[in-house]
Formats: C-alpha cells, structure tokens, sequence
C-alpha cells in the first residue's frame, strides 16, 4: 500500500495539474480519528484539526476527514469499519484515545496503510508508525523542575505532583521532573547544578496525587481535601501537569472549601504552581487579568507548552509522507515555560 501511494504521487507530481484532476478519484483520503470536540485540551485537538482539513481539502491534492471517538472502543469499531470497506489509497492519522486502541492499529498495520500517531504513542507499536507525533512529556516535567529550582527549591523540599491520569504521558511528566533535579536530564541545554542535586532518597519528599482524569473539578476537590490538614499549607511546590489542574487549585483557593486561616498560611508562604498546555483561563492568570489577589501571593506561576496544534504538525507528517517526502518517526515538539513575562509571546486555546 505504502509503495502504492508513493508511486501515485510520484506520477501526479511528475505530469502536473491536469493529472491532479484525471486522479481525483484515486487520491489518497485521510481519515483523522481523534478524542471528542467538547471541552479543554482534548476538544481542542479536534478544533485545530478542522482547520487543518480545510487546508488538505482546499489544496485538492488529497482528502482528509475527522471522526471524533467517545472512547476507546468506539474508536477501535471506526478503525475496523473504514479497513473493512476495503477502499485503495487511505491513510490515518490517530490519537489514540488509550493502549487499548493497539489491536485495531495493528489491523491498520496488517493491512499495509500508512498511519500517524499523535499524542498518545503506545510503545510496544510506536516503530510502525510514518510518525509518532508528541510534545516532549519528559521535557515538560523537566521544564517545571528548572523552574522551580530557579525559584529555590532545594534538595528534599516538599513538592506535590497533580498527575494527570496513569498513561505513558503522566509517566513521562513525572520522570522528567525527577530526572532533571537528580541532573540526569537538561532544560534548553543545561542540567541542574551539582549544588542542587536530589538524592534518591530525597525524592521520597516528593508526593504524588494519582490520577486526576485531567478533571479541573477533581484537582479542586483532591486539593481542598489536602488543605483539610493544617500541616500540608507549608508545602510550598506544586507540579501540577496541566492547565486544567492548575485552575482547579486556584478555583478552589478563591473557594469555601479550604479554611481562611489554612488559605492565609498557604499563600503566606509564598507558593509556586505550574501548569501544562497554554489554556487560555491560565494564561489570563498570567497576564493579571483574573485571580489577581491571589496570583500576586504566588511566588511563581508558569506553563509549559504543549499545544493541542500539534494535530497540525501531525496532519502535515501524512501529508508529507503521501509526497514522497521523508518524514521523521520520533517527531518531538520541544516545550517551553511561559511566564507572565512572556505570556504575551504565546497562542492560547
């Protein structure tokens, strides 16, 4: 299939435009599969990959469609309804929704069409792929740990980790945080000082919440329950993974549900809170324009980029490949930290 592809094009390109019209009905069609338009980060994805496939299908060499899967195993049923009606000349481009998606994208493999995989790479399958399209999940866990280091956090300092949910992407987060603090990995190109360096046994004072679902309301929840100890308003440092989770901590310290004198020790202490994604009600946060008297009791705010975009860069790899042009299959988008300093330089969503 994959030489198939590539032999058509080669004609097409080698003819010129009045061929593109002769193959119209041979040209390769693109299905994209990705998680619900509804809310956050997610939703997002499927609105950028709209615009992408206007872009495909106004440029007439190829088509491209979206189908948006509630689940897991609505997206194996579409993957196996589209092989089953045996059509020539298709290509995907997947997010999986999670591991258990594998099956049917081995069936894609089986059946010798070509796929990208965004966001959500499962490993044991990650070599069939044109490309594995993904944010640098390690680098985001590292990007926050720089920060925060450069803010002060020392070695053995308590620091609780939001996660987001129990996939290779929050497994990722949460290596890339330790391995910069223990100097195994760098930000922009530099490790941590030796002077700051974790021990292993050091990092037991790092806490871990478990999976939030990457829920705003259940960040907010976990987080007043938190608070609901006294003790725990001395914590100073939380790596939250995304943006979602950062904003239901603030929701719940402008919230009843935290004690005002356990609200006034937390914020009294100076705390510093990241973020993951550039959410557009998180970067307010960080142009002064909402949760002002309590962002300004915050030592540091910041969010790491991750954008739901990427879909673009990953359309674009099919695209691509189908030109017979060489793709790279471990497509990494590097992060960085955006503060208010920088906010203004950011797209968010």
């Amino acid at each position: 299939m994959r030489k198939q592809l590539a032999g058509l094009m080669a004609t097409v390109l080698a003819v010129g435009a009045l061929s593109i019209g002769a193959y119209a009905d041979d040209a390769a069609h693109i299905y994209v599969l990705t998680a619900p338009e509804d809310h956050g980060w997610t939703g997002s994805v499927a609105t950028f990959a709209k615009e992408k496939i206007e872009e495909v299908n106004a440029e007439g060499t190829y088509t491209a469609e979206l189908i948006t899967c509630q689940d897991a195993a609505t997206q194996t049923a579409n993957i196996e309804d589209i092989l089953a009606k045996g059509e020539d000349n298709i290509a995907f481009v997947i997010q999986p929704i999670d591991d258990t998606v594998q099956s049917a994208i081995q069936q894609i493999v089986d059946a010798e069409v070509p796929y990208v995989a965004f966001d959500r790479i499962i490993g044991d399958i990650a070599d069939t792929a044109v490309s594995n399209v993904k944010g640098d999940n390690e680098g985001i866990g590292a990007a926050c740990a720089a920060y925060f280091v450069s803010l002060g956090m020392a070695p053995g300092d308590a620091v609780y980790v939001y996660e987001g949910d129990t996939s290779s992407v929050t497994t990722l987060r949460d290596e890339g945080f330790t391995k910069y603090i223990t100097g195994e990995l760098e930000f922009e190109g530099e490790t941590i000082a030796d002077d700051a360096k974790w021990t292993e046994d050091q990092l037991d004072s790092i806490t871990y919440s478990g999976a939030m679902n990457w829920s705003r309301s259940d960040t907010k929840t976990s987080f007043e329950s938190l608070m609901g100890d006294a003790a725990n308003a001395e914590i100073k440092w939380f790596y939250s993974e995304d943006d979602e989770l950062a904003m239901g901590i603030l929701e719940a310290l402008e919230g009843g549900g935290i004690d005002d004198a356990t609200k006034e020790t937390f914020l009294g202490n100076g705390p510093v809170l990241s973020g993951c994604g550039g959410l557009d009600e998180f970067y307010a946060v960080l142009r002064g324009e909402t949760y002002t008297d309590i962002a300004e009791k915050f030592s540091g705010l910041v969010s790491v980029t991750y954008s739901p975009a990427m879909i673009q860069t990953a359309i674009q790899d099919m695209v691509d490949y189908l030109n017979g042009d060489e793709v790279e299959q471990d497509h990494v988008i590097a992060c960085e930290n955006v503060t208010a300093e920088n906010v203004a330089d950011y797209p968010s969503f």
